[in-house]
């Protein structure tokens, strides 16, 4: 059996060791497709894992990375042949199951989703995991009724990988976007993503209301906790806030004033094990709404052998936009 580089989480006596190593194709895990892999990203998910901040690998021996693209090298599932592009992110990747910061990678065939024919495997992880579950959220959302012409957008966390696609793809749609961030030198790239008004990240860290002035008809939140109670409490009535993140914390210290005085939703966004068939509408979405030199402009390329070094500067905010991963 060939070798291959990958990265490799293993457990420690403290804590965990993180390497680039020679990996033996026999130690792969069952699936029916092999996939040689082009390109993965890094997610916030992905910086806890490496930094083993939070219990994301859920086994060791661990190749991190929850997101790749690549090509069909062999397959016995009748869905796919050899040679087809296709994106993988999710269904346990990188913490359960071996993940995309490697050259191969066997997984199961019912996960995988056919790369978009406009769309290329490094522009798929340019959007990774951060851009698809904006999609994700920009499409509850619109099937809770938020257009447009409901009023304006708050996306929290607005310099972030999750974000910027957010405030890029709203724009584009024709949503006025309120862009929060806790950093308020990224405001022109912010103002060139599409966002029309930025507020600092103070704004919505303070103790919450039960109710605030409203001031937005939706939401995408990505840091939970505080940040998001009070984007609930400004939320205008029969409005809605898709939740997708936690990078302020696990914690919601609401009350329900927001939910039974001006009908408001809480929307909950799972990445992880959504369907297919919603995997597929929120890529071809992607292919078509996400305007791809905004994509350029928030996305940044390293190799393989510097990803280990990226997982605590992701989590301590200072990761601008996306960080595509290319491999081999």
């Amino acid at each position: 059996m060939a070798t291959f580089k990958a990265i490799r989480i293993e457990k420690a006596e403290k804590g965990q060791s993180v390497a680039l190593v020679d990996f033996d194709e026999k130690d792969l895990m069952d699936g029916d497709v092999t996939v040689n892999v082009a390109w993965s990203t890094v997610n916030y998910k992905d910086g806890l894992a490496l930094t083993g901040k939070a219990p994301v690998v859920r086994r060791f021996p661990m190749i991190p990375g929850i997101d790749l693209a690549g090509t069909v090298e062999a397959s016995s599932n009748p869905a796919w042949r050899p040679g087809d592009q296709i994106i993988l992110n999710g269904f346990g990747l990188g913490e359960t199951h071996l993940g995309g910061y490697a050259e191969k990678a066997r997984v199961k065939g019912d996960w995988l989703v056919a790369l978009p024919s406009s769309m290329s495997g490094r522009d798929a992880m340019a959007i990774g995991t951060a851009g698809y579950t904006a999609m994700l959220a920009i499409l509850a959302l619109e099937h809770h009724g938020v257009t447009p012409d409901h009023g304006p957008v708050v996306v929290t966390g607005a310099a972030g990988g999750l974000g910027s696609v957010a405030v890029a793809v709203l724009a584009k749609l024709g949503y006025r976007v309120i862009a929060s961030t806790g950093r308020p030198q990224e405001a022109g790239y912010l103002r060139d993503l599409g966002a029309s008004d930025i507020i600092e990240r103070a704004e919505l860290s303070g103790t919450p209301r039960p109710l605030g002035r409203e001031r937005w008809a939706g939401g995408i939140d990505t840091v939970g906790s505080t940040t998001l109670a009070n984007v609930l409490s400004m939320t205008s009535y029969g409005g809605a806030v898709a939740a997708c993140g936690l990078a302020g914390g696990m914690d919601l210290p609401t009350s329900v004033a927001p939910f039974i005085l001006r009908g408001v939703c809480l929307l909950g966004i799972d990445s992880v094990m959504c369907s297919l068939e919603r995997r597929r509408t929120a890529w071809n979405r992607l292919a078509s709404d996400l305007d791809r030199g905004k994509l350029a402009a928030m996305t940044s390329e390293v190799g393989l052998g510097q990803v280990q070094d990226l997982g605590s500067a992701i989590l301590e905010g200072r990761v601008r936009g996306r960080i595509v991963v290319k491999i081999g």
